[in-house]
């Protein structure tokens, strides 16, 4: 039961996390290349068509085929004829080309569903474009069962960790379990000059947010750190170590000089009205960063508690890669401290999705407790006191641990590396708020937000299993933390499961672009 219990604690922000093991498609599905999607908005996209004449055209006569079938194939130079559900004809009397002259038009698809993509073309009896496609079929699930009860804890841990596979942006391994996912957004960064591939995509969309990112490989870290027996048990240490490395690579590729940080790529307004795979994103992706002029503490602070964290996770395996993490981690917290502002003001763009509502100072706090943690120097101890002292993080209620409020990770973080009374007193108080006084739902889910109840119940789940480890109420917040995670697995009245592909009746139609359009 310890072993499972600690397992369970990994879970943390992993609930988001294995939404698309059901729907884990394969088979080959590519886009002619001459066919480029220039405009999408829902439910539409309009098109550019390119081709070399081989011959002389006197008329044009485009048959196309598409993935699936479109509502209507709109093109203004010529007329439109409906073959059947995916073949459309393209005509037109006005298009002539003499051998090597370029042909390009426009056309509109208007669809519901999944994008229909142009598959295979004849220009004017000629096959053109002939891209393999096949019927996705449903991929294997590489997390198999292992026959714990009452709930698999191991398998649903495994397919938490391959979510983060499906969310990889850049050019991917040779090892991606995901295998209807490819490479994407290889030109990120190139705006500014720097090479910012990588990293992972924020949710179901394609902007990466790196304020959330950072807080997702924080706490990752933290589970392989603290619960490695229950990693080591599940077979999925290796796994949880790809998932923080392939953040952390991005952070490090991201701080591009002293003081300056990229901390987002891509847009979100025309990220959102884009409703298709990242593969086939043409939309452009502007990067935005933090420096000394324009400061961001909370974007600095929790990419540097996520660097410091990591850095304890790969020190026994590559202490070089630790060593690197951890220097930069340190420039990143100085810088988070010496220019401080909330990071929405330098990146505005990111106020409408991951507004840093908290404001900083829980992260200047955690920034300093992962230090003091990575490095042993007392140093970062006492600075995470002055932050205390200087933010009074127990002044205004704590009522959850998301990416953008830490303060009760703060209190057993805290607890744990000083043992003062402050700390855990808050620590406990958080918890037993939780356990006793916040909103649940009539099935026994604590409820501290409507905006992803699920996940929320999750990371407090996980705090809980922290205290326990830390002796604070042992059986009591073991037990409620099972129970947390059991309501989202099963032991819930319709005995649902709220993880897709696992266990009776989950969830179907995840919110995820990669997903939809296979």
């Amino acid at each position: 039961l310890w072993s499972a219990a600690n397992m369970t604690g990994v879970l943390k922000t992993c609930l988001l996390g294995a939404l698309a093991l059901s729907f884990l498609l394969s088979g080959a599905e590519a886009q002619c290349d001459n066919v480029n999607i220039i405009t999408t908005w829902p439910g539409n996209y309009q098109a550019e068509f390119t081709a070399t004449a081989t011959s002389a055209i006197n008329g044009l006569e485009l048959e196309l085929e598409f993935s699936s079938p479109p509502e209507t194939v709109d093109f203004y130079q010529g007329q439109v004829t409906m073959v059947d559900d995916t073949h459309y004809i393209l005509s037109s009397d006005f298009i002539t080309a003499n051998v090597g002259d370029e042909i390009s038009f426009d056309f509109q698809v208007v669809y519901t569903g999944a994008t229909p993509l142009v598959v295979h073309e004849v220009l004017n009896g000629q096959v053109i474009c002939d891209s393999v496609f096949t019927t996705p079929s449903p991929m294997q699930n590489p997390c198999a069962e292992t026959g714990m009860s009452p709930y698999d804890y191991a398998q649903v841990l495994c397919m938490s960790y391959l979510f983060y596979e499906a969310q990889r942006s850049g050019k991917l391994p040779a090892d991606q379990r995901v295998t209807w996912r490819f490479d994407s957004a290889l030109d990120d960064g190139s705006d500014v000059g720097h090479d910012l591939t990588g990293g992972y995509y924020d949710a179901g969309d394609h902007v990466k947010f790196g304020f959330p990112m950072a807080y997702t490989a924080t706490v990752l870290a933290w589970g392989l750190i603290d619960f490695e027996e229950g990693h080591q048990s599940a077979d999925q240490l290796e796994y949880g170590k790809a998932a923080v490395k392939w953040a952390t690579d991005y952070f490090l590729k991201a701080h591009t000089a002293k003081d300056e940080l990229y901390g987002q790529v891509g847009a979100g307004g025309p990220d959102h009205a884009f409703w298709g795979r990242p593969e086939d994103m043409t939309m452009e992706r502007p990067s935005y960063k933090i420096d000394d002029g324009h400061p961001g503490s909370d974007l600095a602070g929790e990419t540097a508690a996520a660097l410091a964290a990591a850095s304890i996770v790969f020190k026994s395996s590559d202490s070089a890669y630790s060593e690197e993490m951890l220097s930069v981690a340190k420039e990143l917290y100085d810088f988070a401290d010496a220019h401080r502002d909330i990071y929405t003001n330098a990146i505005t763009d990111a106020t409408a999705y991951y507004n840093s509502w908290s404001g900083y100072g829980d992260e200047l706090a955690w920034a300093a407790l992962w230090l003091a943690r990575a490095t042993g120097d007392d140093t970062y101890l006492t600075r995470a006191r002055g932050h205390w002292d200087e933010f009074d993080y127990t002044g205004s209620e704590v009522v959850q641990f998301s990416w953008d409020d830490k303060r009760a990770a703060v209190f057993g973080l805290f607890y744990m590396l000083d043992g003062g009374d402050e700390y855990k007193n808050a620590f406990v108080s958080f918890l037993d708020w939780v356990k006793n006084d916040a909103p649940y739902t009539p099935e026994g889910l604590v409820f501290l937000d409507a905006w992803g109840a699920n996940r929320h119940a999750a990371n407090v789940a996980y705090l809980a299993l922290y205290a326990a480890k830390l002796g604070l109420d042992a059986e009591e917040n073991r037990e409620w933390a099972k129970g947390q995670i059991g309501q989202l697995l099963g032991d819930n009245p319709k005995y649902q499961s709220f993880v897709v592909g696992y266990g009776v009746n989950p969830p179907e139609k995840p919110h995820h672009r990669s997903r939809y359009t296979h």
